[in-house]
């Protein structure tokens, strides 16, 4: 059973317009239209897949002995060490 429910929604007076245009030129309602346009955008939005980041890590053993409490300027010149930095 479908329900009905009355709303107020705002739309910019040239969508507005142009939806109108469109709605008479097609020979339907204005709601007919809307709706069509929301039922579209929700089924899209809903069909989207979710973001996911690919896994850039590496194997390994985690960090390095003596690096477990290691300041920022610590791993700093650890990382530069011997290039001249």
């Amino acid at each position: 059973m479908v329900t009905h429910m009355k709303t107020t929604i705002e739309i910019a007076t040239p969508v507005l317009e142009e939806a109108k245009r469109l709605a008479r030129k097609e020979g339907v309602t204005l709601r007919v239209l809307v709706e069509e346009g929301l039922r579209t955008v929700v089924a899209a939005r809903g069909a989207r897949k979710g973001f996911r980041l690919k896994d850039a890590g590496f194997a390994g053993t985690g960090v390095q002995p003596g690096m477990e409490e290691g300041r920022w300027f610590e791993v700093r010149d650890l990382i530069y060490e011997g290039r001249g930095a």
